[in-house]
């Protein structure tokens, strides 16, 4: 395996409220110096929460995406907030965003969106044993909560407005570990 680079010099290029671009001069163990770009987000991250209402149905939820303007089926998520951790995060956005808590909270995995350009990590969260539990949100509109059979994810995922891949990975890795756990039994 390769030396990870030297990172010789960080600049700001550019910031909004959200994101921050970063040029970053880096030198490779072969010698060749080069300038990236990397799009520096939240150090805090995000959290993407599968909420199960049962064994095969999972809350969607259908919300405007700006980035490719239209409205988007995927799974409650948002940043994380300075001093909450990934749970509460969860338990948070499954609040404001699907009307349910979750008496039963794991952490999956983290992923990465692009992690050649953006620091971004999302950390998915599988949400069981729901009981209703409204918090106020900061979307613009309210958000149309949309159940779905698991077990019916390939028939979402042939729909045109479900494209969201933190959302498709984070239902595949549920859909897994449930036929796991009925597999054994439990």
């Amino acid at each position: 395996m390769a030396k990870k680079p030297q990172i010789l010099s960080v600049k700001t290029v550019a910031k909004t409220r959200l994101f921050q671009v970063e040029a970053l001069e880096l030198k490779f163990s072969n010698g060749v110096t080069v300038e990236y770009e990397r799009l520096k987000t939240s150090p805090y991250g995000a959290v993407l929460a599968v909420p199960m209402l049962d064994d095969d149905t999972v809350l969607l939820i259908r919300e405007y995406a700006a980035g490719v303007d239209r409205y988007e089926l995927a799974l409650p998520k948002g940043r994380i907030e300075k001093g909450e951790d990934v749970i509460a995060a969860a338990e948070r956005e499954m609040m404001e965003e699907v009307g349910y808590g979750a008496r039963e909270l794991t952490l999956l995995t983290t992923l990465t969106s692009a992690p050649g350009y953006s620091s971004q990590q999302t950390h998915i969260v599988l949400a069981e044993a729901l009981y209703e539990q409204r918090l106020p949100g900061d979307e613009p509109e309210t958000i149309e909560v949309v159940p779905w059979r698991i077990s019916q994810l390939e028939t979402l995922l042939q729909r045109d407005d479900c494209s969201e891949a933190r959302s498709i990975a984070a239902l595949y890795l549920v859909r897994d570990l449930l036929a796991q756990r009925r597999a054994a039994g439990g």
